[in-house]
Order: C-alpha cells, then sequence, then structure tokens
C-alpha cells in the first residue's frame, strides 16, 4: 500500500504564490505516476498535473504556465508550485498516486490541503 499526505495549503491573495508538498510512504516503488486533483465546493474533482514515472508532465488548460509539478526523489516528495494565483483556484487538493493492479489499477489519496485565493 502507499500512503500520501498533502502539505503547503494556506490562505493567499490573488497573483501570490503557494508550494504544495505530497509525501508518500509505503510501497513506493509501485508508483507509476504522481498527479495532483483539486475539488471546489459544489463542484467536480478535477486533474491539475501529472508527473509520470518517465518524468513527462502534463498540465490542465486552466492552470498551464502558472503551476509546475515537479519531483524529490531522495524525499519522495511531489510538489506543486503555484504561481498567479486566482481566485478560481480556490479548491481542496488532493495528491493521487497510481499504481498497477488487476483487472484494475491502484489508486491511492491523500488527505487533501485547502488553498484559498482572496481577491
Amino acid at each position: 500500500q502507499v500512503q500520501l499526505v498533502e502539505s503547503g495549503g494556506g490562505l493567499v491573495q490573488t497573483g501570490g504564490s503557494l508550494r504544495l508538498s505530497c509525501a508518500a510512504s509505503g510501497s513506493v516503488r509501485s508508483i507509476n505516476a504522481m498527479r495532483w486533483y483539486r475539488q471546489a465546493p459544489g463542484k467536480q474533482r478535477d486533474l491539475v498535473a501529472t508527473f509520470t514515472s518517465g518524468g513527462s508532465t502534463n498540465y490542465a488548460d486552466s492552470v498551464k504556465g502558472r503551476f509546475t509539478i515537479s519531483r524529490d526523489n531522495a524525499k519522495n516528495t511531489v510538489y506543486l508550485q503555484m504561481n498567479s494565483l486566482k481566485p478560481e483556484d480556490t479548491a481542496v487538493y488532493y495528491c493521487n498516486a497510481r499504481g498497477p493492479g488487476w483487472p484494475k489499477v491502484n489508486d491511492y489519496w491523500g488527505q487533501g490541503t485547502q488553498v484559498t485565493v482572496s481577491s
């Protein structure tokens, strides 16, 4: 199993920056990809950014150019650097890890960290 713990959320003004961290433990070697999701009140949970085991990254159009996902292998930690924050970025941000499984893959989730952007 994999355990994920997010940190780094908080309150920031429009245009500010935050850096989220997701520390992974357990069967870390089984992880194929790390992802950040977010869910605003009354809205669906949306994929924000992806970091694959091969080192490629992908971003939602809404955050492209403002957010950066990265990984520190030595610390088993993935980060989400968020710049030029907007009120619409306000949400609970969740870290997700995916690994192999049969007949379906294994998904692991953190508890989430609140990000609030004020205007």
